[in-house]
């Protein structure tokens, strides 16, 4: 059997990658592709916690919320979170991975608030634990939310999915001639300036120490061969 490089995994989703090509709303296929993906690297017995984004469904309606309190914008942003959370864990219970949704806001009737011991034993009980909500609170980011959690829950890497191939010297999108990292310190993703990841989620996990693991989700096995500690991807680490 093939042995993971990582026994607990922090795997960061986007809410883009839920909408699918159109990038907003929820692709109900590729979420299928998605837990499959997901199932793959959990059936190697590896502790799974999820954080979701939730610009799928906030930035669709963000033009008919300007002029919005920006904490109460954040705070629906988080709530858009919640339902990609949901969405996530009924496709996965119906491909028979047991999971649970921990909300940082209280939603009793939906999901269990976030609690670290309870998340650590839903894992050891091979139970994959998905992450909504961000952190409670507003201005900070789910990348922010992914550094933290992956402190609290003592994880090993934190596997950021993305659209793109990894990190780049500039916007791949844009520019042809971008320049992947194969390997880059999070003092210099910092230094740099790179938006792979904002500077205080860098911050954080420069200073605990996590690995980040920036890869192309659209790419069949990325996440179970970054599991195995194959080289996929851009690999942040702490020198």
């Amino acid at each position: 059997m093939t042995r993971p490089a990582y026994k607990r995994i922090l795997l960061k989703l986007s809410g883009e990658v839920f909408g699918g090509q159109r990038k907003y709303g929820i692709d109900l296929e590729l979420l299928k592709v998605l837990a499959e993906e997901i199932k793959r690297v959990w059936k190697l017995k590896v502790d799974v916690a999820i954080v979701v984004g939730g610009g799928n469904i906030f930035r669709g309606v963000a033009g008919a919320v300007r002029g919005i309190d920006r904490a109460t914008g954040d705070y629906m942003g988080m709530l858009a979170t919640a339902i990609n959370s949901l969405a996530l864990q009924d496709t996965l219970e119906k491909i028979g991975v047991a999971s649970r949704v921990q909300s940082a806001i209280e939603m009793r009737a939906i999901a269990e608030t976030f609690v670290r011991r309870r998340a650590m034993r839903h894992m050891e009980k091979g139970r994959v634990v998905i992450l909504a909500a961000g952190t409670g609170n507003p201005y900070f980011s789910t990348d922010t939310t992914a550094a933290l959690r992956a402190a609290e829950l003592d994880c090993d890497v934190i596997i950021k999915a993305t659209k793109v191939g990894g990190v780049y010297d500039k916007d791949p999108v844009l520019y042809k001639d971008a320049k992947r990292f194969k390997k880059i310190t999070h003092m210099e993703l910092i230094q740099r300036r790179l938006l792979v990841m904002d500077s205080t989620a860098a911050s954080l996990c420069m200073e605990n120490k996590k690995p980040i693991v920036v890869l192309d989700l659209t790419k069949p096995g990325n996440i179970l061969g970054a599991v195995l500690g194959k080289e996929v991807g851009t690999l942040v680490y702490s020198k």
